[in-house]
């Protein structure tokens, strides 16, 4: 099983505690987004999951606990982008997070970490040109710590456009510009460009649009090949593995005007101070209605052995 814990909140950033409880005592349960009253419980048995995926904008909450984590395989997705406290309001500063980056890939290797430069928009302040310079002075201090970026250009989903009223698409030239400067910037950098979820004409310029989570770049994190019977995509045309996800929208205290799994803020305040790090649940307990359902997880590490 892969197990996801990033697509809905950043847990790593907020959610460490509650993280190693879970771990410790062996499972988790999850509401269902859809119909609160069903609850999803997960085993967290070190031989059915092949790999934890974490996606954060800050890891260093959780890095006192890698070396006990590490009796898993492990996979980090860290999101650095170049945007200020008037996008991001409650991100760390990018030093901070790019040193613990680094702290990081030191503790689980290069092939389990890689950078998140993402959503990707441009507006008076963050233009093209300011977008080159950061990721060069980005790519710079990463290198050697890294060998992959995942980039993408902001969607526009309801939410965003909701909360986030100025943005505006980048347009495919532009996108064309960006993608083709960042390719020749990271291999300067020792550094490969994957596009997440974007065009594939834009592999034209060097980049790599197979896919950021995909099977093939967790097989190389892990050392060994999967045969994942079931795909779990989260969107048509999306290659990546993000099923089994434990985090709970409207959750994650970063508050970025982007974001697309917040959808109010007030939510996410009333909903973050409903979280016990002793529960089973990520925010709130288990009621007495609530349905529950074991998830039949298997491991999807291939079986055989090959002769090659």
């Amino acid at each position: 099983m892969i197990l996801n814990t990033g697509s809905r909140t950043d847990i790593p950033a907020f959610y460490s505690e509650w993280f190693m409880n879970r771990i410790r005592e062996g499972y988790v349960m999850v509401r269902n987004p859809y119909d609160e009253k069903r609850v999803i419980r997960y085993d967290l048995n070190k031989d059915l999951i092949d790999v934890i995926v974490f996606c954060t904008k800050n890891p260093k909450p959780i890095l006192k606990y890698i070396d006990e984590l590490k009796q898993y395989p492990l996979y980090f997705n860290v999101t650095i982008t170049p945007y200020g406290k008037e996008i991001e309001p409650n991100v760390p500063h990018k030093k901070e997070i790019m040193d613990s980056f680094i702290e990081l890939s030191k503790k689980i290797g290069i092939k389990n970490i890689v950078w998140r430069y993402d959503p990707i928009f441009l507006n008076e302040r963050y233009t093209l040109d300011y977008h080159l310079l950061i990721f060069e002075k980005m790519a710079a201090y990463l290198e050697g710590y890294c060998d992959a970026v995942i980039i993408s250009f902001i969607d526009l989903y309801e939410k965003t456009r909701r909360n986030f009223k100025e943005v505006r698409e980048v347009s495919f030239e532009d996108q064309c510009r960006i993608t083709q400067a960042f390719v020749k910037i990271a291999e300067k950098h020792g550094m490969k460009i994957w596009l997440c979820h974007e065009d594939e004409k834009l592999e034209i310029y060097g980049a790599d649009a197979s896919g950021c989570l995909s099977q093939k770049v967790l097989e190389e994190a892990i050392g060994e090949k999967l045969e994942v019977k079931t795909t779990n995509f989260t969107r048509q045309g999306c290659k990546c593995l993000l099923g089994n996800d434990i985090g709970v929208y409207n959750s994650c205290m970063h508050l970025c005007r982007y974001c697309y799994a917040n959808y109010d803020a007030l939510i996410v305040e009333k909903n973050f101070r409903l979280h016990d790090p002793k529960s089973p649940l990520l925010i709130g307990n288990i009621k007495e209605d609530d349905v529950i359902s074991i998830h039949h997880s298997v491991s999807y590490k291939e079986k055989q052995i090959s002769l090659f």
